[in-house]
């Protein structure tokens, strides 16, 4: 089983780095892909591109997403999955503040945004919230 932690990800890192780091990761395993690949595209996107905010996996171009998904093993859905995730990098830039780093997190209501996104599904929610629920839950005791 893939963690955050065998992936060098402190999912309490600040302003919600880590949480971002673990969706993006959760995203990518939580699809029908090896988790060697799905490991690889993720070292490949945020420990060799830098693409660890969500603002900068945004702006990523598309033509770099696809050849950074072709590079880890992604062949025949590399173009979808980099348009997920610039849908994806863009919805929590735009409201991951308010909906997950909120001092009041809403868990039902954080589910339910999550699931919103394109390529996120109950398997992906699923591998997130085993690890984010405790922070989530941490934040909302504050």
């Amino acid at each position: 089983m893939v963690s955050a932690a065998l992936l060098g990800i402190d999912i309490h890192q600040c302003h919600g780095r880590g949480l971002y780091k673990w969706l993006l990761a959760s995203f990518l395993i939580g699809k029908r892909i090896r988790a060697s690949v799905a490991i690889q595209a993720y070292r490949l996107l945020v420990d060799t591109h830098g693409l660890d905010t969500p603002g900068k996996l945004a702006r990523c171009p598309h033509h770099t997403l696809v050849k950074l998904l072709g590079q880890a093993g992604y062949a025949r859905y590399d173009e979808s999955t980099a348009r997920r995730l610039h849908r994806l990098g863009s919805g929590l830039e735009a409201e991951m503040d308010e909906v997950l780093l909120n001092a009041a997190v809403d868990m039902a209501h954080a589910n339910t945004w999550l699931l919103g996104f394109d390529g996120v599904g109950p398997k992906t929610l699923e591998i997130f919230m085993r690890e984010a629920a405790v922070v989530l839950q941490h934040q909302r005791v504050q």
